[in-house]
């Protein structure tokens, strides 16, 4: 990891397991204006980000790759990532690869245009773009939000529904004579 020195290890912020490191990743995409959905990476084992020199790294266990359905579009994240990134723009990537017809492209760089088209370009400056919603995947549902679902079947089980009061049927009026 040439871009990840000991210098830059020691003031960024570091973190490990792979909960955790997905979380952080969605938060520092959301933080440079990237979609949600550009690194779906799986058993991530340190994510690290310096701000003050823009340098991100990922480390997971094993490579792998990802297709983007709404593109049709096979990408290869390799077993460490790292670039410089900024809001907006992410350089000097290293261990992404994109399939384009039968060979692999590296990809050294990424960014938005107008929220609506993101660029991925290749060290010989060849470049694709495609529409940001391609990347984004909805959030999950907030746990809270949730518990407050189940919390409100519970309580509905505990207590046994009431029933509506019964109308009684109207007595009908009875004249009687009296001889």
């Amino acid at each position: 990891m040439g871009l990840v020195t000991e210098e830059v290890r020691a003031k960024a912020e570091m973190y490990t397991g792979d909960e955790i490191c997905r979380e952080k990743t969605k938060v520092f995409l959301k933080e440079i204006s990237m979609p949600n959905g550009l690194l779906p990476l799986k058993d991530i084992e340190e994510v690290g980000y310096d701000r003050e020199s823009g340098v991100v790294w990922l480390k997971q266990k094993q490579s792998i790759t990802h297709k983007f359905e709404a593109i049709d579009k096979l990408v290869s994240y390799g077993t460490e990532v790292t670039a410089v990134v900024q809001t907006g723009k992410i350089k000097k990537l290293t261990g992404v690869k994109s399939k384009e017809l039968l060979i692999w492209v590296t990809i050294s760089e990424i960014y938005t245009e107008e929220k609506e088209k993101i660029t991925f370009k290749s060290p010989t400056t060849l470049s694709r773009t495609f529409p940001v919603s391609a990347f984004i995947v909805p959030e999950d549902v907030e746990p809270a939000k949730e518990k407050s679902t189940e919390a409100t079947d519970e309580a509905a089980k505990e207590e046994p529904a009431k029933e509506a009061p019964k109308e009684e049927p109207a007595k009908e009026a009875v004249a009687v004579k009296e001889a």
